[in-house]
């Protein structure tokens, strides 16, 4: 009798902190691709942890921010799923048919990583992009795997840890092209000035990782 093949269990985890607009949206996209979605709300001061709950969502809720690499092991921990996909809490224009082509390549064994990048959505977030692309928050890997990036709970923003251990690590990774999805920028969330305070120390952070991680 031959064996009956299995797919792995998958999951979708959805750090964010204040994301009240926008988080129900992913969540419902989310659940239209698998059962398993948990969003890991990083000491969210305005309804984030309850508008996830509202649309079906599992919610992990830090007591304090701790940054995205701190909500994301939490939201790890949350889960048992042998594949994880994740996803930015502010998505516009998402669809189930993009979790699909996210998860595939890894599903099928053809990459260890997918990494996301818009495409169409709108020229901040395209151009952001295709300028950083390795800085994508939209991925999909073995669980394990990403558990055994080192530090992941210490970057506030842990996409270059997680780069790094692509390449020491010798996976196999690619980019794949998500159609028409797009950010909601954050000079539009928290007015022009904050939010292009809060993109510089974004930017700022994610761009020193090297620097800071040579440092004793």
């Amino acid at each position: 009798m031959s064996a009956v093949s299995r797919s792995p269990s998958l999951a979708v985890l959805i750090p964010a902190f204040n994301e009240q607009d926008t988080v129900g949206a992913v969540v419902r996209v989310a659940l239209e691709f698998t059962p398993d979605v948990v969003v890991a709300s990083d000491g969210s001061s305005d309804g984030t942890a309850q508008a996830a709950r509202d649309a079906g969502a599992r919610v992990v809720e830090l007591a304090q921010n701790g940054g995205k690499g701190a909500a994301l092991l939490a939201a790890l921990h949350a889960t048992t799923a042998e594949l994880v996909v994740l996803l930015d809490a502010d998505l516009t224009g998402l669809s189930a048919a993009h979790l699909q082509i996210l998860t595939a390549p890894v599903q099928e064994g053809r990459l260890d990583m997918s990494i996301g990048v818009f495409e169409g959505g709108g020229f901040v977030t395209d151009w952001g992009n295709k300028l950083t692309p390795h800085l994508s928050g939209q991925r999909a890997c073995r669980r394990e795997w990403l558990l055994g990036v080192p530090g992941l709970d210490q970057e506030r923003w842990p996409e270059p840890a997680i780069t790094r251990h692509l390449k020491v690590t010798g996976a196999r990774w690619a980019y794949v092209e998500l159609s028409n999805v797009a950010q909601v920028v954050k000079e539009k969330k928290r007015g022009f000035w904050r939010g292009a305070t809060a993109r510089t120390r974004m930017y700022a952070s994610l761009l020193t990782y090297g620097v800071r991680r040579r440092k004793p």
